[in-house]
């Protein structure tokens, strides 16, 4: 392996059978203190005094190690602000046979400087190398700025929660009651236990809290499940020796294969547990997979909330989900691979007929989750293999044929979206094809991007009246893909971008409304767009939606009607 770099602390752990778990896997709680503590000695090499964890967020476990492999972790100060610091922990298995090495995760944690006494400390900026140091130095701020807002964004979408209902939770067969998952563990707090600060060691406070919510998920199942992903430990107070640790886990909601426990720990002394009064010091949300015997993902029952608490709970999962899919792109590290689809006349119609099927394909798509629910918009999300995708519904007073021909042609697209700043058409291919060169501006402040892509329209086969209660496979189409157009290679002028998936479904509601459906694949060149919107800190897509319902509804003009 390559030496450390300089600011990195690297520890390498050989992987032991005590250090598994019923799946003969390494422990997710293990990999949690080794996390915790690399981190840890990677603050305090920055800042020269003790630190403590403030918080540890948006960890992935993408692969999982075994007896005899070797975890290497990696941790790293991406940025140090007034006493606070980011880090950020890269953790690989190596298979010592084979030296073949696989990322396990990613995480992101803050530590707080704590000097001695009543000393003032202000951190040094840390030294940026790389142009990779100087990418996850920008990104750390706008990881802080998410986890700043993160109370103010949770609570505004606990309000929204409340004005719409999700049909899932309500009397669906074989939904597993919310007090069936509950779990109560406790823990004496010994010298073993505590750091070199003298106060109970993090990681092991975070072990425990995976193993009493592991306990609770599989409530859910006859199976073993496995942590997936932790969307946040939030520590809020100190525990030391002599300390009962209570640990309280719940399953707060089910989302197709993924679900959320929350695990609250309270600390008591000597006198608080006579008295029954404890101290909340940590909470966290952690999100389980479970595999059958063919090690396909199984899918979870839902839960059914009773009691006020378990509504709350229930609400509040659907909420952080938002946040988490929101904050996605930002923490990302993954490079998606560049789309090959060439244009080629020769093959107009299998492109044509292969984006118009992709987009059906996409709405046929089971386990789509409403995040948003406005009068006339429904935003829904589905998250399928890392892969998020969206959808978004709008109820709009005008025919559909009429819906159809203003979005079916993308020359007006900037009329009413904010996002396009210009729609050319290249190539008018066929009636139903044509080649549009779309500029759109960058949410970072960069250049331009600009997008090559194939829209493809196709009306239904029967008129509105065959079809009223018919699902989309006779709605109208407008397929959105890119395409690879060598006339049209990219400019140093903008960042050339692609679109995977994306259209509308335009479906009658009767002789003068229609439910118009925008459907999209994201792709790390569309996600910035979205991402402030789905985690609840932004309202562009309803603003734009909004906009859409009204260019539709506005459009009366007797020479557009007569052009459809």
């Amino acid at each position: 392996m390559e030496l450390p770099a300089a600011g990195e602390v690297r520890m390498s752990q050989a992987i032991l059978p005590a250090h598994t778990n019923a799946r003969s896997e390494l422990s997710a709680g293990q990999l949690l203190k080794w996390i915790d503590t690399t981190a840890c000695l990677a603050a305090e090499k920055h800042a020269g005094v003790s630190c403590v964890t403030a918080s540890v967020d948006d960890i992935q476990f993408e692969e999982t190690a075994r007896v005899g492999q070797v975890i290497t972790i990696i941790a790293k100060v991406t940025r140090a602000f007034s006493t606070s610091m980011e880090i950020s922990i890269k953790v690989i298995v190596q298979d010592m046979l084979t030296g073949i090495e696989k990322l396990v995760s990613v995480a992101f944690s803050t530590f707080v400087a704590k000097p001695v006494g009543g000393e003032k400390i202000r951190l040094k900026p840390v030294i940026l190398i790389t142009e990779q140091d100087h990418v996850e130095y920008n990104l750390a701020s706008e990881r802080r700025k998410v986890r700043l807002q993160h109370e103010e964004t949770f609570n505004n979408l606990m309000k929204e929660s409340c004005k719409f209902e999700d049909p899932t939770c309500n009397g669906e067969e074989g939904a597993v009651i919310t007090k069936g998952t509950s779990v109560q563990s406790i823990e004496l707090v010994l010298p073993p236990h505590a750091n070199h600060h003298g106060n109970t060691f993090g990681g092991q406070i975070m072990a425990w809290m995976e193993t009493v919510a592991t306990i609770s998920a599989s409530r859910l199942c006859p199976v073993h499940p496995f942590l997936k992903s932790v969307d946040m430990f939030k520590f809020r107070g100190p525990s030391t020796v002599g300390d009962r640790l209570v640990f309280s886990a719940t399953v707060n909601n089910t989302f197709q294969t993924n679900v959320e426990v929350g695990v609250r720990v309270e600390a008591f002394d000597c006198r608080e547990w006579a008295e029954g009064r404890g101290r909340h010091i940590n909470s966290a949300f952690l999100i389980y997979n479970a595999v059958d015997d063919r090690e396909e993902l199984i899918t979870f029952p839902r839960v059914k909330p009773i009691s006020k608490d378990d509504f709350r709970r229930y609400q509040g999962a659907i909420a952080r989900k938002r946040i988490c899919l929101g904050r996605k792109y930002v923490i990302s590290h993954k490079e998606e691979a560049p789309l090959c689809v060439y244009w080629d006349t020769s093959k107009q119609a299998s492109l044509s007929n292969d984006n118009v099927e992709a987009l059906k394909n996409l709405a046929a798509k089971s386990g789509w989750e409403i995040t948003s629910a406005l009068e006339k918009i429904k935003i829904y999300t589905l998250e399928e293999k890392d892969v998020l995708f969206l959808w978004i519904e709008k109820h709009v007073k005008s025919p559909a044929y009429l819906a159809y021909h203003l979005l079916s042609d993308y020359t007006k697209r900037p009329l009413w979206d904010p996002h396009y700043i210009s729609c050319e058409v290249i190539d008018r291919v066929s009636n139903d094809d044509h080649l549009y060169h779309i500029i759109c501006p960058n949410v970072n402040g960069n250049k331009l991007k600009d997008f090559v892509v194939l829209v493809s329209r196709r009306k239904p086969l029967k008129d509105w009246s065959e079809h009223v209660s018919s699902p989309s496979s006779n709605a109208y189409v407008v397929a959105v893909t890119s395409v690879i157009l060598p006339l049209l290679p990219p400019s140093p002028q903008y960042i050339r971008s692609e679109t995977v998936c994306a259209g509308f479904l335009i479906q009658a509601v009767d002789s003068n409304s229609c439910m118009v459906s925008y459907l999209s694949q994201m792709s790390s060149s569309v996600l910035p767009y979205f991402a402030g919107n789905i985690g609840g800190w932004s309202k562009s897509i309803e603003e734009t939606a909004a906009s859409c319902i009204q260019f539709i509804e506005n459009a009366t003009d007797d020479r557009l009607l007569s052009e459809v």
